[in-house]
């Protein structure tokens, strides 16, 4: 692979793990947002759960797709990094 496809692969991964941190500072200031909104104006009836869970199903579901590629990149490297030390022997 050349130096301009790695760098482009590179770039694809660093932009894929941007988009999740953003995501996820984003899941977390709006929740706590909403927590505080819930506290003060319904003590009583606690509503921002149900935000909270079903967005977080989605956050789980972005970090998956995120560094699920990630295990398979590492599975990769190992089974190549066994190869060549079999090859030395």
């Amino acid at each position: 692979m050349d130096e301009e496809e790695r760098y482009k692969r590179a770039k694809a991964r660093v932009e894929e793990l941007k988009g999740f941190y953003e995501h996820l500072t984003i899941y977390i200031g709006v929740n706590i947002t909403l927590v505080i909104i819930n506290l003060v104006t319904s003590p009583n009836v606690l509503w921002f759960y149900w935000v909270t869970v079903f967005w977080g199903i989605g956050i789980i579901w972005h970090a998956i797709d995120v560094y699920g590629k990630l295990g398979k990149r590492w599975e990769e490297k190992k089974i190549k990094e066994l190869m060549e030390k079999e090859e030395r022997k």
